[in-house]
């Protein structure tokens, strides 16, 4: 079983930029597919990024193309979102998650096992 724990969010104003980190614990997380999903108030959970756990593949939400970069690290077993050009629909709890077997291709919640606790990121205009 995997621990993830994000951090890195906060409030920033449009067009800046923030990094969110997703360090795991208790299991390396080199074999599994991750992601990153949101929830902004009032609204379901949301998926914006995922990448393969052994081509790399990088999947990601049209509405943060361009603009979010997902990455890993996997001697340090921790996964990053990169996100650029912030706009203030980006505001919402970001999500870390671990093990998905159908797939980084599945954009859905329930495709993951392991959650994150969340960390909010505001932008504001």
């Amino acid at each position: 079983q995997v621990q993830l724990v994000e951090s890195g969010g906060g409030q920033v104003q449009a067009g800046d930029s923030l990094r969110l980190s997703c360090a795991a614990s208790g299991s390396t997380i080199s074999s599994y597919n991750m992601g990153w999903f949101r929830q902004a108030p009032g609204k379901e959970r949301e998926f914006v990024a995922s990448i393969n756990w052994s081509r790399g593949s990088k999947y990601y939400a049209n509405s943060v193309k361009g603009r979010f970069t997902i990455s890993r690290d996997d001697t340090k077993n921790t996964l990053y979102l990169q996100m650029d050009t912030l706009k203030p629909e980006d505001t919402a709890v970001y999500y870390c998650a671990a093990d998905s077997p159908l797939g980084a291709e599945a954009t859905i919640p329930r495709a993951y096992n392991y959650w994150g606790q969340g960390t909010h990121v505001t932008v504001s205009s």
